[in-house]
Formats: C-alpha cells, structure tokens, sequence
C-alpha cells in the first residue's frame, strides 16, 4: 500500500479512522483478488482491474460506494457510459454491517465473471 493511502487513514479522526479501517480488512477479506489503490484522493477497491466499491468521507460522514465498472459493458457508438454506483452510510459507532458488505461486493464480483 502506498503511503499517500496510509496517511488517507491515518489523518481521519476517530471513531471514523478506525472504522475505515475495519471497512478495508472486511473489503479486502472477501476475495483475495480484491486490490486497493488511491484514485480521485480516496480508497478504491478492485476486483480483477474492474471498479469494486470506494470509501468516502464527506462531512463527517463515513460512505461506501459500490460500482458496477461500465467497462462490463460492450462499446456501442454513439452512447457513451457511466459508472452505477450506489452508497451506504456507515455510522462509526455502531457495528458493521459486514454481511450486507460482503454480499453487495459478492454480487458484483459474480456479474464480473458473467461478462
């Protein structure tokens, strides 16, 4: 991992630091495949190159995003393509929803195998 990534976590204030760093032990315990990189100055998460989730915080909020890469799908002219994602706020003080987690990133990878 990267620093310019580590100090991403390191300078959060907790609770959220250590949630954030919770979220990417349980992200990167799904699949072994799952890699972890610094885009647009936050933590992305990749499954086999393809866009898995991201965390965010905004606000004082902590967020996970989990994306469906439009590289899925095939090139049509004319029409151009975005990202799907859609977010969760996680509240730091309370437990993590690591099921939910774990099955939304699950579906995803499960559609990248279908394509």
């Amino acid at each position: 991992m990267s620093q310019e990534l580590e100090n991403y976590y390191l300078r959060q204030p907790e609770p959220i630091q250590g949630c954030l760093l919770a979220l990417r032990n349980v992200i990167l315990g799904v699949n072994s495949q799952i890699t972890h990189e610094r885009k647009y100055q936050i933590p992305f998460f990749y499954y086999k190159g393809k866009k898995l989730c991201f965390l965010w915080v905004n606000r004082k909020k902590l967020l996970i995003g989990f994306i469906v890469d439009k590289n899925i799908y095939p090139v049509v002219a004319g029409i151009k393509r975005k990202d799907d994602f859609e977010t969760m706020q996680i509240d730091p003080n309370a437990d993590l929803p690591v099921k939910i987690i774990s099955e939304k990133l699950l579906q995803r990878m499960k559609l990248y195998e279908s394509r």
